[in-house]
């Protein structure tokens, strides 16, 4: 069963992250999933110098503040984008 996810990162991080697969002829979906499946086939967590430098990047791009809802910000910026 496919269902949708929804990610939150940095923008920067997607517009590349868009052209790559562009240039790669594939979906983002398909990149993601696919690194996502080898993650959970693996059954290893990985150690942070053999992780892809996109996921070292990642580390420490959110700081969530204190007593923040992430649901509640989730929806509000999911509706926003949709209005």
């Amino acid at each position: 069963m496919i269902t949708k996810l929804t990610l939150t990162m940095e923008q920067s991080l997607i517009e590349e992250a868009k052209k790559y697969a562009r240039n790669n002829q594939r979906s983002l979906s398909d990149i993601v999933e696919s690194y996502l499946r080898s993650l959970v086939e693996k059954g290893v967590v990985m150690k942070e110098d053999e992780q892809p430098y996109i996921v070292r990047s990642l580390k420490g791009a959110f700081k969530d503040p204190k007593n923040s809802d992430y649901k509640k910000i989730l929806t509000e910026q999911l509706s926003n984008k949709h209005c």
